[in-house]
């Protein structure tokens, strides 16, 4: 199926949660409300024609500045029909959360827990939503724009520098 009948597909089914779509290179990207992230993923895995059976990657965008500051960016394929979309969903900063779509994908947990940990976007649902790449006691959230590019001043896990009293 091309893109733009995928495209199709997802507007037809969910019209009012779409809120832009467009086609690259080859691939079809539709931006969707995020309260309606459950509803067409989910849409998106059970319909045969679509059968979207593989999360292939989460992944986050800071627009620092923008009312919905955060852009939480899902890429999709099916291994039976070869076909592959992605979704957008954006959400502000006083309200950094999404849905979290492992009852969907149970590969989506990993992904989730990295840009939870990465940029600070909580996952509503997630079976178990802590950091999985920086220490527990890491302050604050290294990709996000305004975070310091010289780090906090703390002492980083990552330094493997003796300390020599």
């Amino acid at each position: 199926m091309t893109p733009d009948l995928i495209i199709e597909r997802i507007k037809n089914r969910h019209a009012g949660a779409v809120l832009s779509t467009k086609v690259e290179f080859g691939e079809g990207t539709v931006s969707i409300k995020r309260g309606s992230l459950l509803d067409v993923c989910r849409f998106l895995h059970n319909d045969p024609e679509l059968y979207f059976d593989f999360i292939t990657d989460i992944c986050s965008v800071d627009f620092i500045g923008q009312e919905e500051r955060f852009e939480v960016v899902y890429h999709f394929y099916s291994v039976r029909h070869n076909h592959r979309i992605r979704i957008k969903a954006r959400a502000p900063e006083n309200d950094a959360a999404i849905d979290s779509l492992c009852p969907i994908w149970k590969g989506a947990d990993w992904l989730e827990r990295e840009v939870y940990d990465l940029m600070g976007i909580n996952f509503i649902g997630h079976p178990d939503m802590r950091r999985i790449l920086m220490p527990e006691d890491f302050a604050g959230h290294p990709l996000r724009k305004d975070y310091p590019t010289e780090g906090r001043g703390e002492r980083s896990t990552f330094d493997f520098i003796p300390d020599i009293d």
